[in-house]
């Protein structure tokens, strides 16, 4: 996507969660435009920690594969996960064999969340080391989550 912006974080090894939304607020906040996110994993996580003058700037989000930081210590910063609804739309995609989340739990993100659930099944934590390359189907709903007014610039 032409206008995508990745968010770097500083320390992928032992995650802050002060650290990430900071990182991802400064990057919603300094953008001119309503912002879509495309969060995997932990992002997705941060993602739900905004504060609101950020949130308030997001358009929608697309949640991948979510992690649950209360079963691993080394993103116990990230607990507990929000659970109050997000304020944009949202898709929360998951898959029923994910080794970091269950998939009842990304379940009970996306209802919390008021997000739209999309479960798939075999996927992994749906990235590369579970055998996904280009993903359609998650180009798709990134695509449907693009204001339209949007769309037509790009």
């Amino acid at each position: 996507m032409p206008n995508a912006v990745r968010v770097v974080q500083d320390d992928w090894v032992t995650p802050s969660r002060d650290a990430w939304v900071g990182a991802l607020t400064r990057l919603v906040l300094s953008s001119e435009e309503p912002v879509v996110i495309a969060a995997h994993s932990l992002g997705c996580i941060a993602t739900a920690h905004l504060p609101p003058e950020a949130a308030g700037r997001v358009a929608g989000a697309l949640l991948v594969a979510p992690a649950d930081p209360e079963r691993r210590a080394v993103l116990s910063s990230f607990a507990p996960v929000p659970h109050a609804a997000l304020p944009y739309r949202s898709v929360v995609v998951a898959s029923n064999n994910d080794p970091f989340c269950p998939v009842r739990l990304a379940g009970a993100y996306a209802r919390a969340w008021g997000s739209e659930f999309v479960r798939i099944q075999n996927a992994g934590h749906i990235n590369t080391d579970s055998g996904h390359g280009e993903w359609p189907l998650g180009l798709a709903l990134l695509q449907s989550l693009i204001p339209v007014e949007t769309l037509a610039t790009l």
